[in-house]
């Protein structure tokens, strides 16, 4: 699957936003808000000059030995006939190395491999960053769905006003009653503005991710939240072998391999050749010369580099296999989240809150109907947006779970997720 996995988490941090209004020019989705950070992050950025270094090292590392130009005096500037430059013998000639042992190829696979190493690299980096735009894109869902709650809030508390301020003219209720009542309508306002500022700031927060200043107005698209479904642990547990934090281990190993055979191409000397002419000073003719160098000793030489490369090979696998037990425990810690998150959110929504919702609807009827105090109908109310906000806590919390897991396989899930409103 593309590392991209469309909009990374696709739906899956729908959670937590509630149906409002029609969006506006300033709505943005997960999928515009990734597309914005890949496209003006600087750390994928980096990463395309880091590309153009290894590519020119790659074509110097396939660039065979350069000849050289040589000239040699000899019998000059010394003493008696050797005096000045009258007796100087000189020498041209042109000279290069020979390797051996497959040195070229070797420095090409080692710079191949950088170049493959970079390309999962630069695939874990851009799978941080979007699982770092869903988490923030899912902050700003939640705060406008906190919003959404508060007003509600608001809207309960402005109408338990007006019924309280009836039985207040009417002389069936005293002035406390009425007092409390708007008491706790100013405390719904400001947590209604409370809401709004965490709004605004989540906006801005999401924005700084592409290098926006000014995130004034912009809001999260998704308006229908639903709670993820829990895979099965067996089920994404073997999709870490493909993620791109155990390809690097991967890549770095092949790197290491091909370092050790580069190693090995080093036992085996470069042949240093040179040919030429040289003009004899004293019967002014020109002759013939010519010379090969085979370095002694480059086997033994080598051993310790080959070894040294080795063990650097056999350490990396070690480290993929503890790598890939630690990436199994952060797994399955987030599976354990997301599974117990989810089910606590569905148990509020389907058990609790419409319960709830029942019994503040009957503490209405009593209150008006002089059954029931102020107190109790309020009280509930109060228990009701607690617990919707204790859903959506436990939803937003899910999604969170799910993300982490997202980011670890590289994979999406919650397509198939349940959508319900939290309204």
């Amino acid at each position: 699957m593309s590392i991209r996995m469309a909009t990374f988490v696709a739906l899956a941090v729908g959670a937590c936003a509630h149906a409002r209004a029609q969006p506006t020019p300033a709505t943005i989705s997960l999928d515009e808000a990734s597309t914005r950070v890949e496209r003006n992050h600087p750390a994928l950025a980096g990463f395309a000059a880091t590309r153009d270094v290894l590519s020119a090292e790659a074509e110097l590392a396939a660039l065979r030995p350069s000849p050289r130009l040589g000239l040699d005096i000899e019998n000059a500037l010394g003493s008696g006939s050797a005096s000045g430059f009258d007796g100087a013998e000189l020498s041209f000639g042109l000279g290069s190395v020979i390797e051996r042992g497959g040195k070229r190829p070797a420095r090409v696979a080692v710079a191949e491999r950088r170049r493959e190493a970079l390309a999962s690299a630069e695939d874990a980096k851009r799978l941080d960053l979007l699982a770092e735009v869903a988490r923030r894109y899912l902050d700003l869902v939640a705060a406008q769905a906190e919003e959404t709650i508060a007003g509600d809030a608001v809207a309960q508390r402005t109408h338990t006003l007006r019924a309280t301020k009836r039985r207040f003219d009417a002389g069936a209720s005293p002035a406390s009653v009425h007092l409390a009542a708007q008491a706790e309508l100013a405390r719904a306002n400001l947590e209604l503005v409370r809401a709004q500022q965490a709004q605004a700031a989540a906006a801005l927060r999401l924005a700084i991710m592409w290098g926006g200043n000014d995130a004034i107005g912009l809001r999260a698209d998704m308006a229908t939240p639903f709670i993820p479904t829990v895979p099965a642990f067996a089920d994404i547990d073997g999709l870490l072998a493909t993620t791109p934090e155990l390809r690097r281990y991967a890549d770095e190993e092949r790197l290491r391999e091909a370092r050790v055979q580069l190693a090995r191409s080093e036992a085996h000397a470069d042949i240093e050749w040179r040919v030429g002419v040289r003009r004899l000073q004293a019967t002014d003719d020109w002759g013939l010369v010519g010379s090969v160098t085979l370095p002694l000793g480059t086997r033994p030489r080598a051993a310790f580099a080959i070894r040294a490369a080795e063990a650097e090979r056999e350490a990396v696998r070690h480290e993929r296999e503890a790598g890939l037990l630690d990436l199994r425990s952060v797994l399955a810690e987030a599976h354990a989240r997301l599974n117990a998150r989810a089910l606590e959110a569905n148990h509020l929504r389907d058990e609790v809150i419409p319960r709830f919702d029942a019994a503040a609807a009957a503490a209405e009827r009593a209150f008006r109907a002089g059954a029931a105090s102020q107190l109790e109908w309020s009280q509930l109310q109060a228990e009701t947006t607690t617990l919707k906000r204790q859903q959506l806590a436990a939803t937003v919390e899910a999604q969170r779970a799910l993300i982490e897991i997202q980011r670890l396989t590289g994979h999406a899930f919650g397509a198939t997720a349940q959508r319900t409103s939290t309204s």
